[in-house]
């Protein structure tokens, strides 16, 4: 049991390595969409901070059923029960902020939405295996994998879809489909609790996870339901390629031309789309938490500058991709005890820092005079946009 403990003391702690960063999708989500501040913007860094130590003081759950006795497993299924308190805060942060807000339902804000209803099941469906009476019946059972897919396609999943949707246009300069990515959601959203919804049932009848047959009639009905939603989930999947596909058909008519396609708060915004390689012309200024927002509202958005200056830039390098393949190889090599191949590719990732290290690599000067011209170029366009000249993602948005 000493594997399994340490395996989970670091598997658990990564479930919200997962998570957190999907949080943080969903707070910029709704704060935009919304057109408001984010409600409760401090309890949300408290509730961070507390999943985040409160995550390495619950691994104990998932095998209560090992023997370490009532006091063990009552402490685990308390710190369990606790770390419940502040992702609901979270929830109601996300809540109180659509709260009397002009929501607009895009793509993203639907992920988002859809994440809030599945989330909270698979986080009370986890209350409910924190009791450790309530673990010893389902142990090992399809109700565990049903909470489990719950919390992380509904969680993690839907996250870093409803992220990669929103900031798209921000990378690529064009935004993706809306069309095709409502239905890409409706079907994985249906495809989803079809499949996954009979999983509780069949757990509480008895069926165990890693089964390659079964013969229970009784179990049959609802793996075939099941059946039926993974079929939904791929169609959303293929919805999803066929989103991509369009979008980038399609992409002179959703060319994002002011760099802010959804009216955004924070200061990636502030830029054209995809950003000058240098980023920022000038640095910018944050004294307040969502300072886009703030510029815009303060009639400080989009100024020219008076005088541009040299920006250094460093020099592209293949170090960090070079190591990481390394360090691959190695991990490969020490799992198969392959120690030969371990200890090569560990000498040649630290000769490789190494001489990167000692490189005299000074980087290069962005002279002003480039500066000033791909910034007026920028500020050219957003002229005619502020004119009417030529139409954006935004006010397509707006008049749908």
């Amino acid at each position: 049991m000493m594997y399994v403990n340490l395996f989970w003391a670091w598997g658990h702690p990564e479930v919200y390595i997962l998570i957190l960063p999907a949080f943080g999708v969903f707070s910029e989500v709704i704060s935009t969409f919304t057109g408001k501040r984010l409600f409760g913007h401090h309890s949300m860094i408290y509730a961070s901070g507390a999943i985040s130590i409160l995550g390495f003081m619950v691994w104990l759950h998932h095998f209560f059923t090992m023997g370490s006795g009532a006091s063990v497993n009552a402490f685990f299924g308390l710190a369990t029960m606790l770390i419940s308190i502040p992702t609901g805060v979270k929830l109601f942060n996300w809540l109180f902020t659509i709260y009397q807000g002009r929501l607009r339902f895009t793509a993203p804000v639907m992920w988002t939405l859809g994440f809030m209803v599945t989330f909270s099941i698979g986080g009370m469906t986890g209350v409910l295996l924190a009791i450790p009476g309530a673990d010893f019946v389902l142990h090992n059972s399809l109700f565990v994998i049903a909470h489990f897919h719950n919390v992380i396609i509904g969680g993690a999943v839907f996250g870093y879809i409803a992220g990669f949707a929103f900031w798209f246009p921000k990378a690529f300069g064009f935004t993706l489909n809306e069309k095709w990515g409502k239905a890409a959601f409706w079907f994985w959203i249906s495809g989803f609790y079809v499949a996954f919804m009979p999983l509780y049932a069949l757990g509480f009848m008895g069926m165990t996870r890693r089964l390659n047959t079964t013969d229970n009639p009784d179990w049959t009905p609802y793996l075939h339901v099941a059946f039926v939603g993974a079929l939904l989930i791929a169609i959303g999947i293929a919805c999803q390629l066929i989103q991509i596909f369009v979008s980038i058909r399609d992409r002179e008519q959703n060319r994002d031309l002011t760099g802010d396609p959804w009216n955004g708060h924070t200061l990636e915004w502030s830029t054209s789309s995809p950003p000058p390689f240098y980023n920022f012309a000038e640095m910018p200024k944050a004294n307040e938490i969502d300072p886009f927002y703030a510029a815009k509202r303060d009639g400080e958005a989009y100024k020219v500058p008076t005088k541009y200056s040299d920006i250094h830039m460093p020099n592209n390098t293949a170090t960090g991709m070079v190591m990481g393949l390394l360090l691959t190889v190695f991990g490969f090599a020490m799992i198969w005890h392959i120690f030969w191949l371990a200890a090569v590719s560990l000498i040649g990732t630290i000769v490789y820092f190494v001489i990167h290290a000692a490189r005299d690599d000074q980087g290069y000067m962005v002279p002003a005079s480039e500066v000033a011209r791909i910034e007026g170029e920028q500020h050219a366009i957003l002229a005619q946009v502020r004119n009417g000249q030529t139409n954006s993602p935004v006010n397509k948005l707006e008049q749908a």
